[in-house]
């Protein structure tokens, strides 16, 4: 049977140093922007959060749903806990980052299936196309709101 790693053990894992440690901001956004692929860049990104939505979402339900369909809600709650928490902060009901975070969801299973990867680009490139599939994503989910 497998251990499962501590907070500060996946984080030095996902971040490349410990947690807390000088540096630790800069390097999450050097390394996860940086990335050679999108499926990476999330890897990268938010290590805390992506240890707790890991272990709380989404292993609970690849045990009994395909894995594609477990990262794809995975990234719904996420979205959802984001919406639930601006909806608090301005004190009425928003709905932008479950779809948004849903539609990235969907463009890490295509860009895994298809092997997308860049990582013999420079940090530059890589860092424009990974900003650009989130900020592309972000209008189209915006749009679509806008129409609902």
């Amino acid at each position: 049977m497998s251990r499962t790693a501590t907070l500060a053990e996946y984080v030095k894992k996902r971040n490349g140093v410990a947690l807390g440690a000088p540096g630790s901001m800069r390097n999450m956004l050097e390394r996860s922007l940086g990335a050679g692929s999108f499926v990476l860049f999330w890897r990268y990104w938010n290590p805390i959060w992506g240890y707790y939505l890991s272990r709380k979402v989404m292993k609970p339900l690849s045990r009994f749903l395909p894995v594609w369909l477990a990262i794809l809600l995975t990234f719904a709650v996420s979205g959802a806990l984001h919406d639930l928490a601006i909806s608090l902060a301005k004190g009425q009901w928003t709905l932008l980052f479950t779809p948004w975070f849903f539609l990235m969801g969907v463009i890490i299973l295509v860009s895994g299936r298809l092997a997308i990867s860049y990582h013999a680009q420079p940090w530059l490139i890589r860092a424009t196309i990974n900003s650009t599939l989130i900020a592309g994503s972000l209008l189209v989910t915006r749009q679509w709101v806008e129409m609902l």
